[in-house]
């Protein structure tokens, strides 16, 4: 099974790093805010909007920066997920 998101929705999965603060200590991903770079496992197929069609600028393997607090977490298969519009997302990492 597989997520399959719908209309202008993408499905990601946050990206998590450890990091080391100027002391040494090394701040393991769960103990940092919640990250805004994620990568793009899933893409819908578009929109329509007041009868302008609404293309997907994103596919899937993109790197993205989101809206901090944006979507839906969801679990499946074991994995964490995030599910959003297209819109919450602010920029393509590259």
């Amino acid at each position: 099974m597989r997520i399959k998101p719908l209309g202008d929705r993408v499905v990601i999965k946050m990206l998590e790093s450890e990091e080391t603060t100027k002391s040494g200590i090394v701040l393991p991903g769960t103990a940092k805010e919640k990250p805004q770079v994620a990568e793009i496992v899933a893409v819908g197929p578009g929109t329509v909007v007041d009868g302008k069609e609404i293309k997907m600028e994103v596919k899937v393997g993109d790197k993205v920066l989101m809206s901090r607090y944006a979507g839906t977490e969801v679990k499946f298969d074991g994995q964490e997920y995030t599910i959003l519009k297209q819109g919450d997302i602010l920029a393509v990492v590259e």
